[in-house]
């Protein structure tokens, strides 16, 4: 396997762990949830699966960049080499970059400290607001996804 190859398919895997998931969490996960639990094994149940799955996040966080930036070298001799889409995918990975953050630094301990203290209403309400930034993370990852399957020409 080249060293372009590896670099590649940890790429896509990391991106594909990280939508992936998001997919998961908004489409099928989160109606599930509301279907069966009452609010405060809910609010648990939510805190627990952001815990496990930020790790494999900050993986794909950590793993992107680096592969990102070894595939513009190795395929455009650099980002001034690369085209446009690539670019645009670059600036759209800081914008994701920085709603995780803001989920991971800001919102999820604001969560963990409601539930500690069982107030489910204001529970409820930081977990919408992280439900919408994932919301807007996972459609700027599809279209990630699409700008790298399309590689237009623009």
């Amino acid at each position: 396997m080249t060293l372009y190859a590896l670099l590649y398919a940890l790429h896509v895997i990391a991106a594909m762990l990280w939508v992936g998931g998001m997919f998961f969490a908004w489409m099928v996960l989160r109606p599930a949830v509301v279907a069966v639990l009452q609010a405060p094994e809910r609010l648990r149940l939510w805190s627990e699966v952001f815990r496990r799955f930020f790790v494999w996040v900050w993986v794909a966080v950590l793993i992107l960049p680096i592969t990102g930036i070894g595939l513009w070298h190795l395929r455009f001799a650099g980002l001034a080499g690369a085209p446009r889409y690539v670019h645009i995918m670059a600036g759209l990975y800081l914008v994701m970059l920085a709603l995780f953050l803001r989920i991971q630094l800001l919102q999820l301990p604001s969560l963990n400290r409601a539930i500690a203290a069982e107030q489910w209403p204001a529970a409820g309400g930081v977990l919408g607001g992280i439900r919408r930034l994932v919301g807007v993370n996972l459609l700027i990852g599809l279209l990630v996804v699409a700008l790298a399957a399309a590689r237009p020409v623009f």
